[in-house]
Order: C-alpha cells, then structure tokens, then sequence
C-alpha cells in the first residue's frame, strides 16, 4: 500500500494505519531530511526483517530516528559533553549520532562495532510528526538495496521493492520526490572526545565549532 504523506493532514490520516503495520511486525518505507528510508520498529525480529529486505550484510547495523533528544534518553542512550553541544546546535537536522547506552532496551543489532547506537532526531515534519503521534523510535537505513542507488521516490522504491509492498510486508509513505540532497553526517560520540564517522550534510568546520575544546 502506498499513501499520500504531504503534510499534517495526511500524517493524521496515515498515522493509525502506519501504527497498526507496524504493530504487526510489517516494515515501512518513508521520506527523510536527506533520501528516502526504510524502517521498523527497534524489535530485534523486525530489525532481522529489515536486513533481509534491505539485502544487508550482518554486523553492519541501522540507525535510529528519534522526534526528541528526551526519546533517545528514554531508550537509554547516553549524551557525552560533545553530543549535548551537538545535538544542541543541529537537531534536528542531518546530524547522526553514535551513542552509548541502551543496554536492554535496544537490540544490540543495532549497536555498531564501537559499541554505540546511530541515532538522529529527523528534521522532515511529516516524519517527525508521525514518531511523536507512535511514540516510539523507527530504525532506518535507505531505501535501496546494496550497490542500488537511492530512491528519490516511491516509483523507484515500487521498482527495487514492489513484492513486499504487494504482499503487505511493505507499507509506503508517498512525500514526493526528494532533492539529491547529500546523507547525513554521522559523528561516534561514545567517548569523551567525537570522531567524525562519515561526512556529510553538515560540514566538519561546523561541528568542530560547535564542540569547542572537544573537537578533535
């Protein structure tokens, strides 16, 4: 099923069914601040579908979308000095985050090699708006499968995707088609000093002048 998802009328519209979909184990395709993603909820069985949808290799983990930084702290993820300053200054906005913590709360297939959870509280109103009316996090990683190009729509996600959204397993959010905006930066905050992960969106001066002393 695919549905319109242009502004705060269609999120009301969408949101109860979206909740039922995913109540249910289904998975969701959806738009971002930066290309269109693919999530489910953070349960570890549904995070093993989303790797096989995805096509993903294992140990290679998904981020997180929060609507607040209070969301991320409820899942028990831990702020340090640097990502206070950062989350402070960018979120939300194409700012990802690795973050310590969440031990029992988050499956651990999300936690990447570090030992952190990527999280990032979206700047896309729709989606923003849809995690508050759910009241839980949503996984996330593009909308492709691996050596694919990103979808700027949802013809090319019908194309790459188009069984699993026949037979239910897919519901779609349609927020149009997006710019060729790059991903967002990605910072490892689980120590005391950040390490840039991946350049992106939001330039590296910006950050390091937003950590102060911290930045490496």
């Amino acid at each position: 099923m695919i549905l319109p998802f242009h502004d705060q009328l269609d999120v009301r519209a969408a949101a109860p069914r979206v909740e039922r979909h995913l109540q249910r184990g289904g998975l969701l395709a959806y738009p971002t601040e930066t290309v269109y993603g693919l999530g489910s909820r953070a349960v570890a069985a549904e995070v093993r579908a989303l790797a096989r949808l995805k096509g993903r290799r294992e140990g290679k983990p998904f981020l997180l979308l929060v609507a607040s930084r209070a969301m991320a702290e409820a899942h028990g993820l831990r702020f340090t000095r640097s990502a206070q300053a950062l989350s402070d200054r960018f979120w939300p906005g194409p700012l990802t985050l690795v973050l310590g913590g969440a031990e029992g709360k988050l499956p651990d297939a999300l936690r990447g090699p570090e030992g952190g959870i990527a999280v990032r509280w979206t700047s896309h109103p729709a989606m923003a708006r849809l995690i508050t009316i759910l009241g839980f996090p949503v996984t996330s990683t593009s909308a492709n499968r691996p050596g694919e190009p990103t979808a700027p729509g949802t013809t090319a996600i019908v194309d790459q995707f188009g069984d699993d959204v026949t037979a239910g397993t897919l519901l779609v959010l349609d927020g149009g088609t997006l710019g060729n905006l790059p991903p967002s930066t990605v910072i490892d905050c689980t120590a005391a000093v950040p390490r840039v992960v991946r350049e992106g969106a939001i330039p590296v001066e910006e950050l390091r002048s937003a950590v102060g002393s911290l930045a490496p």
